[in-house]
This record gives C-alpha cells, structure tokens and sequence, in this order.
C-alpha cells in the first residue's frame, strides 16, 4: 500500500495550486465587496476568462470522458484538485463538466443537453429536496401525471444549487402513488425540463454567499422523450448524484482548512500580547495542533472515497465518513482561526468570518450530520461493512 501521491498527481497538485495563488486569490478582495454590496463574487465574464486560462493549462472537463474532450483524470485527482481550489473562497469552477447523472441520457438527450453543457452553452441543476422532504424523500410530494406523449409535472423544489442560473432542470417526481407509498423509494422518475416549459425560480437568501433557488412548477408539460433513465427509475439517479458530492464536500473543507490554518500560523507569530508571541502561548499551540491533525485525518478520508471510486467499488461509507468528519473538521478550524485572530477574525476585514459562515453549510447540505451517522452506523449495525474492514 502507497500512502504518497505519484509523480503526476503532484505535479497536477503544484500546477492547480499555482493557478490558485496566482489567479484566483488574488481576486479574494474584489469577491468581498462584490458579495457586500449584493453582487455576484465573480461575473460571468471573469468566470469565461478564468476558465480558459484553466484551460489553456490543460485543466478542462478534469472528470469528462475523454471521448467528451475532457482529460478524465479520475477520482483521486479530482479530490486532489477540489483541495487545492477549495483554499481560496473565490466562486470559481473549471470548465467542461456536467453532472454525472446526465451521462445517463440517450443519444438525443446528449445531443441537446450534455454536450451543449460541458461546452458551457447550457447551465444545469439538479432538484430533489422540497419544502417539506430532504434526506426524507418519502415526504416527495411533486406529481408528474401522464397525459397521452407528455408529463404534467406540478409540486416545488428548494434549496436548489445553481437553480437560478439554470437553463434546464434534472428533477424528480413522483410518476407512480402507490409504490411511492409503500417504499418512499419506487414510483419516482427524473426529468429533464428545460426553463422556457415553464417552471420558475426565486432567489433564497441564506447566511452565507450561497444563492441557493426555489423553483415552482405549474403544470409544466413535459415531453415523454425528456425522461432520464426510465420510469420509476429515478431514485437510484438521485442518490448517485447526491453520494457523489458527499465525499466533495469533505475536500472542500479540507482545502479551506489547510489555508485557514496557514493564516493562523503567520498571524500567531506576528501578533504579540505581554512581549511574546502568541505562538509561543500554548492555548495557541494546542489550536493549532489540534486543526493540523484533524486536516490530515479528513484529508486521508476524502482520498480513501476517491480511491476506492476509481477501484470501482462501492464508497458509500467512505463518502459518509468523509463527509461526516470533513465538514466538522472544517468548522472547528474555522472557529479556532477566528479565535486565534480575536476581534480581527470577526470583522469583514479578513475572510475568515466569510469562511465561518460558508462552513457551516457543510454540515447541512447534500445530507445532514445526523443522516451520515443514520447511514454509517446502519451499514454497520446491519452487517453491510464489518469493523476493521478495509474499503
């Protein structure tokens, strides 16, 4: 067993770790007071230009398949690469992707909505949790109803990321009651839904920067031929696509870790209290020590999930556990760097409190703390992973 990254994951690490420094952070002052005074961090403008120069440095569609046009460099190297973004709190993203689950549609399909999104000409999003049903989907209440070549799609979504942005929807409904009933699992089908059919978002404001959308659909008439997979088949997309962004988060928090905690150092070896540093002051040590080994520990994790991805086996623990430990890690950091830097971590000055309140979304989205400790001691209790097992 290597525990050390190959040649070519550390190079890829240097270079995206290079762009970050030299292109994105630097912009970290601008993104500030843009999101202060109501504006996008970035605008689609700097985005375009970001992305090409991404692009130009070989970064384009990272877990595309190369017959997409995109470099398809596997798991382990896409956590790798989410770490190394994830230090700076600029919304950037690389170009040439989509979402995985839309590697599922037909030919047409691919034709009028993948290709066009990793080309960047179409934006997507995908729309499962409701008002009144997250990690619960047994609580789904949207209804699509067949009527003769079309779908009549009526209920609403929330919380939806990119929902605003979007051209068109991946959403989940429920196509038949009575399996829906018996199992909260069976019943439901994926459509594809472009926005001019209809359906409507509206901007929900959070603590944080994320604009997360509400969207409503009215009788929203769907073609049959949008549908994505098969009928009934829906579920199974929804949780690929949510456990896929489970370990993710878990990278996030360690990127975002890791440049938080270089902050903490400079700044308690520059700031002095009674003539010594406060480096030297072992309430400060301890902080630090404590961040510097919970990192690495989460660190380990993501890359486990990533790994065991690209053996193809089944990560699903692994994705929980990481993102479990990840987004916790990730707010203690933040809150031990904000305490570090006393009344400075607190104001608008430094990006740490723009940090504390962007972490403790982790917690939350694509599944809670409370369901990944459902999931992880479940899959024990029921004997589907054995103590001690490796992956």
């Amino acid at each position: 067993m290597d525990l050390r990254l190959t040649d070519e994951q550390v190079m890829v690490q240097k270079t995206i770790r290079k762009f970050v420094e030299n292109e994105l952070i630097p912009l970290e002052n601008d993104v500030l007071r843009n999101e202060r005074e109501g504006k996008p961090g970035i605008s689609a403008e700097k985005m375009n230009e970001l992305q090409l120069k991404a692009k130009k440095a070989g970064f384009w569609g990272i877990n595309t398949p190369e017959e997409y046009g995109g470099a398809d460099l596997g798991q382990m190297m896409l956590a790798i690469v989410m770490m190394e973004v994830s230090k700076t709190f600029v919304p950037f993203r690389f170009g040439g992707s989509a979402d995985n689950i839309l590697y599922y549609a037909n030919k047409d399909q691919k034709e009028k909505y993948l290709l066009p999104t990793i080309n960047g000409e179409k934006k997507s999003c995908f729309a499962m949790t409701e008002p009144g049903a997250g990690s619960d989907t047994r609580n789904i209440k949207m209804t699509a109803i067949r009527d003769g070549d079309e779908w009549v799609l009526n209920g609403e979504k929330t919380f939806i990321t990119g929902g605003n942005e979007a051209d068109f929807v991946m959403v989940i409904a429920i196509t038949d009651k009575e399996k829906h009933a018996a199992t909260g699992r069976d019943g439901v089908t994926c459509f594809i839904v472009d926005r001019d059919m209809g359906w409507k978002s509206e901007y929900i404001h959070t603590m944080g920067e994320w604009g997360p959308a509400g969207l409503v659909f009215d009788n929203v008439r769907v073609p049959h031929e949008n549908i994505l997979g098969e009928v009934n088949g829906g579920y199974n997309l929804g949780l690929e696509w949510i456990g896929f962004a489970r370990w993710i988060v878990g990278a996030t928090a360690v990127g975002a870790g890791e440049r938080l905690l270089k902050m903490a150092i400079d700044y308690a070896n520059e700031r002095e209290t009674f003539g010594k540093p406060i480096a030297e002051r072992q309430a400060i040590q301890w902080q630090i020590a404590d961040s510097a080994v919970e990192i690495e520990a989460a660190k380990w994790l993501v890359l486990n999930a990533a790994y065991t991805l690209d053996e193809g086996k089944d990560n699903r623990q692994l994705a929980s556990m990481a993102k479990l430990y990840g987004s916790n890690m990730g707010n203690r950091v933040v809150d031990r760097v904000l305490q570090i830097h006393g009344g400075m971590g607190y104001t608008r000055e430094l990006p740490i409190e723009r940090w504390y309140r962007e972490a403790r979304l982790w917690r939350i989205y694509d599944g809670t703390d409370e369901i990944q400790r459902l999931i992880i001691a479940r899959n024990l209790l029921k004997g589907h992973v054995k103590v001690g097992q490796y992956a």
